[in-house]
């Protein structure tokens, strides 16, 4: 038998508020397909950032809510009318989440710092001009800057903050946003990562990554930190050196 996952009959609509599509989906077939390693996680608490209608966060709900535990929820969306949308499509599939009306997850760093265990986002990825990324209304869903970037990457700053030493972040990619690229960049910070799903569609090629910390990956990226350093201080002491030179022969 499938997992459950929100039913789009009972999702709530709004014009302003970016409707379940192929991105949606995608991010939503990824987590069911990690679905037996997702329950085995036991996750305290799960956040979405970016909300939209609530088809992401009621389907992780119900894929998550059938076990004897119960994960803490949390949803944010810069959107208002998104928060209201993403309550009735909770609302009608009888689970819950605290909604949160936020710029990704301004004011919940203290809160949250290392305690997040499931980290959900499709992010605004499309490339747009950077004048369109955080507008008002539904083109603040989609608007992602030049190669579709901007937004993604300020989110992942905020993952890292937020996410608990055992914590998963799974996110929405184009092939425009060079997701090996992404890949390498959280390498640096300590992080692992597959593609768990790609699809292509008519218009786009979607990858849905999954990163989560890694103890090798973190030991070699405090190593490169510390190799960078030793090197400044030799540049540092080379150049000092020189300069004392400089003066003794004045």
């Amino acid at each position: 038998m499938p997992h459950k996952i929100a039913q789009i009959r009972l999702i709530s609509s709004h014009p302003e508020v970016y409707e379940p599509c192929d991105d949606s989906f995608a991010l939503v077939d990824a987590l069911q397909a990690d679905c037996k390693n997702l329950i085995g996680h036991r996750p305290n608490i799960c956040l979405e950032i970016g909300s939209g209608s609530g088809y992401v966060i009621a389907s992780l709900a119900l894929l998550l809510g059938g076990e004897a535990w119960r994960p803490y929820f949390l949803a944010t969306d810069i959107n208002p009318h998104a928060l209201k949308v993403t309550s009735e499509t909770l609302k009608a599939h009888g689970v819950h989440a605290e909604l949160i009306n936020t710029n990704i997850a301004s004011g919940l760093e203290a809160r949250l710092a290392g305690l997040v265990d499931v980290m959900v986002v499709n992010p605004p990825y499309v490339p747009t001009p950077e004048e369109e990324v955080g507008c008002e209304g539904i083109t603040s869903a989609w608007a992602g800057g030049e190669n579709g970037r901007t937004v993604i990457d300020k989110i992942l700053p905020v993952a890292d903050k937020l996410l608990s030493d055992k914590g998963w972040l799974y996110i929405v990619t184009l092939t425009a946003n060079n997701p090996s690229g992404l890949c390498i960049e959280m390498k640096k910070k300590g992080y692992e990562s597959r593609i768990v799903l790609q699809r292509s569609t008519e218009e786009e090629s979607l990858h849905i990554i999954k990163f989560w910390r890694d103890p090798e990956a973190l030991l070699e990226a405090n190593e490169a930190k510390m190799s960078n350093k030793a090197g400044n201080g030799n540049a540092i002491g080379s150049l000092l050196s020189q300069l004392s030179h400089v003066f003794m022969e004045k």
